[in-house]
C-alpha cells in the first residue's frame, strides 16, 4: 500500500513538473499549410487548402508527443484553384460556411511511437458535429532562427469519411461510385514559433 502511494505521488510531481515546464508556441500561418485530397470520379484526387487558420501546441521544446495542440480553421478560406468548385465548396452542399464559418481540433491525448512518430488523438469539429480522429504524426524538431526565435515543425495525417460531419453532397455516377468520395486525406505541416 505504501509503495502504491509513493508511486502515485511520484506521477503527480513528474505530471507537475512537465506542467511546469510546458511552453506555448504558435503556429506561423506563412511557412504552415492546411491542405486536403478526396477523390473525384473515382480515377483521381482533387487537392485543396484552407489558406486561414491559427494554432498554438503546448509542449517543453524537446517532447512534441508530451504536449497539446489546438487548431481552428477559416472555411471560407478554402481554396482549390478553381473559384466555381470553391464557391460550391462554402455552399451548403458541403461546408455551408454561412452558418458555420469554422472548424476546428483540438487534441485528448498522446499516443507515443517510434523515434520522432506519435499519433495525436483529439476532437474535430465541423459544421457543429463533433468526431474523435487521429493525426499520424511526426515531429520534425527544434532549431533556432536567424532573428532569435525558436521554432519547431511537425507533420500530420489522418483520414475522415465527410458524411460523419455532414458534408454530404453526394451524386452517383453511372458506372458506379460517386463524383465526390465520401473519404477525405487531411494533411497537416505546421512550423510553431515559441511565444516569448
Amino acid at each position: 500500500m505504501i509503495k502504491r502511494i509513493v508511486l502515485l505521488m511520484a506521477v503527480v510531481l513528474v505530471a507537475g513538473l512537465v506542467s511546469a515546464n510546458a511552453a506555448t508556441w504558435n503556429v506561423d500561418q506563412t511557412h504552415s499549410s492546411v491542405g486536403f485530397k478526396v477523390r473525384h470520379l473515382v480515377v483521381s484526387k482533387t487537392s485543396g487548402v484552407f489558406t486561414d487558420f491559427a494554432g498554438s501546441v503546448e509542449f517543453d521544446g524537446e517532447n512534441l508527443a508530451a504536449g497539446s495542440a489546438e487548431l481552428t480553421v477559416q472555411v471560407t478560406s478554402v481554396d482549390t484553384d478553381d473559384e466555381k468548385r470553391d464557391n460550391h465548396l462554402r455552399s451548403a452542399d458541403f461546408f455551408d460556411v454561412e452558418n458555420h464559418p469554422t472548424m476546428s481540433f483540438k487534441s485528448t491525448k498522446v499516443v507515443p511511437g517510434t523515434g520522432s512518430e506519435f499519433q495525436l488523438v483529439g476532437d474535430l469539429t465541423m459544421k457543429g458535429i463533433t468526431k474523435e480522429v487521429t493525426f499520424d504524426c511526426d515531429f520534425n524538431g527544434v532549431m533556432d532562427d536567424p532573428w532569435g526565435n525558436k521554432r519547431a515543425g511537425f507533420s500530420a495525417k489522418t483520414k475522415i469519411d465527410r458524411q460523419d460531419f455532414d458534408v454530404s453532397f453526394s451524386k452517383a455516377l453511372e458506372t458506379g461510385g460517386l463524383v465526390v468520395g465520401n473519404e477525405v486525406e487531411i494533411m497537416l505541416e505546421l512550423e510553431l514559433v515559441s511565444a516569448k
